[in-house]
Formats: C-alpha cells, sequence, structure tokens
C-alpha cells in the first residue's frame, strides 16, 4: 500500500476514495462475429464507477464499491470481479428481487461501427433508494466520486448520489464527478439539468470535449483552452479536467492551466478507457502532485488500458511508472 496524504484538519479515513454505481455483466462476440450470428460470447464484468475505483485499488489506494444488486450467481459474479482488486463491496446492499442489468457490445472493425445493446431496465441498481443506503462509507472518505451515469437512471438514483453527496462533505469529504456522458440513458439537455450542481461545485470534474461542447453548448471547433475555461466558469480554486481523446487531456486548477499530449494507442480494449484515465488522475491528484504529472498519469493509465481485454483496467503501479517516465508518451520529442 503507498503512502496518501491527507487533507489538513481532517481525521484518518479508512477510505480514499467511496462510489456509487451499477456494474454489469457485458457480453460480446467471439473475434469479428456480429452480435446476431455468433454462437458463442465473452463475458466481462463492467461499470464506470467500478472500473474506476479498481485502477485506483491497484495503484494502491483504499477504495469502496457501493452498490444494489440482486443476489443471484450474476451479482455475486459482479461482487467477486470486483473484490478481487482489493475494493472494498462489504457495502453492497443485496436483494432478493430485481435483476443484474446486462448489455451487449459489438466492437468496431473496418467499416463497421462499434454497437450497444442494453438490456438493463429494471435493474436491482436502478431501484436503489436513498433510505436503503449505507451511509457509513461517505462518514470516512477522502473523497466521494461520482458520475453522470447514475444520474441518468431517474429520480431516485439521483436523491441516493444527493445524500450521499450531503452526508461525506458534512464530515469533511471532498467530491469529484464524470458526466461520462450517455447518449441511450438520457438527452444532453436532461444531463446539463441534472448535473449541474455536480458539475460547479465538485472539487474535481471530468468531461470529454465533445460533451463538454454540448453540455455548454458551443462549438466543437472552439480551442481547447476557450472550452475548458467555459467549463471551468464559477469553479474557480476547483480542478477541472478536460479529455481530448487521442490529442491527450488539458486541465484548469486555480488558474493554472495546463495541457498533455498522449501517443494514440489501438488495441483490444478501448472500454473503461476514460475510466482508466480518471483512475490515473485522481490518483496523482489525491497525492498532491502537480497538474501535468497527473494528467501524464492519466493518459498512461488511459493508454495501457487500451491493451488489456475487457472493462477494468489490470494494471499495477510500476508500469504505470515506466510508461509515464517513456519520453515519447511524455511528448518530450514533439
Amino acid at each position: 500500500m503507498v503512502e496518501t496524504i491527507q487533507p489538513e484538519g481532517t481525521p484518518f479515513s479508512p477510505w480514499d476514495v467511496v462510489t456509487i454505481g451499477e456494474s454489469m455483466i457485458r457480453f460480446s462476440p467471439v473475434g469479428a462475429d456480429r452480435l446476431e450470428q455468433s454462437p458463442q460470447f465473452e463475458v466481462h464484468v463492467g461499470g464506470s464507477e467500478s472500473n474506476t475505483v479498481v485502477g485506483l485499488a491497484r495503484l494502491g489506494l483504499r477504495t469502496c464499491w457501493i452498490s444494489r444488486m440482486t443476489e443471484n450467481a450474476l451479482g455475486r459474479r459482479i461482487a467477486t470481479a470486483i473484490a478481487a482488486h482489493g475494493v472494498d463491496t462489504s457495502h453492497i446492499v443485496w436483494t432478493s428481487e430485481d435483476r443484474i442489468g446486462t448489455y451487449f457490445y459489438e466492437p468496431g472493425l473496418a467499416f463497421r461501427s462499434s454497437s450497444v445493446v442494453y438490456d438493463r431496465s429494471g435493474s436491482a441498481f436502478a431501484r436503489f433508494v436513498a433510505d436503503a443506503l449505507p451511509l457509513e462509507p461517505m462518514r470516512h472518505a477522502r473523497l466521494l466520486h461520482a458520475t453522470g451515469i447514475t444520474l441518468a437512471l431517474g429520480e431516485d438514483c439521483r436523491a441516493l448520489l444527493s445524500l450521499a453527496r450531503e452526508c461525506a462533505l458534512s464530515h469533511g469529504a471532498r467530491t469529484s464527478f464524470d458526466l461520462n456522458f450517455r447518449s441511450r440513458l438520457w438527452t444532453m439537455v436532461d444531463a446539463k439539468r441534472y448535473s449541474e450542481s455536480w458539475v460547479r461545485q465538485s472539487d474535481l470534474v471530468f468531461m470529454a470535449k465533445r460533451d463538454a461542447c454540448a453540455w455548454l453548448g458551443c462549438s466543437a471547433s472552439d480551442r481547447d483552452e476557450e472550452v475548458l475555461l467555459a467549463l471551468s466558469r464559477g469553479r474557480e480554486g476547483y480542478c477541472t479536467v478536460m479529455t481530448l481523446g487521442p490529442r491527450g487531456a488539458i486541465a484548469l486548477e486555480k488558474e493554472k492551466l495546463v495541457s498533455a499530449p498522449t501517443v494514440e494507442v489501438t488495441g483490444v480494449g478501448r472500454l473503461g478507457g476514460g475510466d482508466s484515465f480518471s483512475a490515473g488522475f485522481m490518483y496523482g491528484w489525491l497525492q498532491g502532485w502537480d497538474l501535468e504529472t497527473n494528467l501524464r498519469w492519466g493518459n498512461a493509465t488511459a493508454g495501457l488500458k487500451h491493451s488489456i481485454p475487457g472493462d477494468m483496467p489490470l494494471i499495477t503501479r510500476s508500469e504505470i511508472e515506466r510508461i509515464v517516465a517513456d519520453p515519447i508518451v511524455r511528448g518530450v520529442d514533439r
């Protein structure tokens, strides 16, 4: 376990990062088959919040994932897969009712775009109400991490996150938020309406440029710096991070604006790349490192994830340190 830095004036917390979210079973065709033709499927476990804390746990932080899941073979498979990487799953709310969400993912190839078929309606997590939320983790966390995916799942989930944030803040925690916009779950109009307070008030915010432009109502052709400054307006003192796809990422904190390039990576594990970036950046941010180093860690963690099948970043700290030290990855030759 690596040494972590506690914010001044706060008591020791057993968890560095606590998060709440839904993880699902993902089925994908083997090889280049299409969903409609494949006789067999690979099975993976994935969810934005759990992907992020798995990455943080593998880097050495104390993490906790909270969810509501049906107590059956699929629910146990999800919990076991996440706990295997050191994430605390002891605060899962188990139920004999409802169901585990699933989805089917067909990777893109050549002229074929990737496609997703969700089968998650009526899942156990979508029916997670605030009264059932275990509050103990929020009382002992350094950081509460949330995403727009959970906000998109309905009023009960929004009330759940609101209560979690209120409890975490009242006990000295900070908050982070990743919009992680999913057009299959809600419109950008609703996304802005329900994420506004999270974007404006969270200590750390992640957003892809394409989503930031849609959220702000500006043009995707606007300069990166202009979009980031607009997104950061009213967030003085907080940290805002905007990812730029293969061009890297850019961040602003306390009037300091920094960008970091990356090397474009092709591989087998595109899913979970954004969550991996968040994990890498968040790791350095919680250590109190400088913005450029945090961006490099985010880029390196996302790049490594692209080489790993499945949704979770099965990384090690030594691998990320090696990648970050590489002069090509650092953009020294550019």
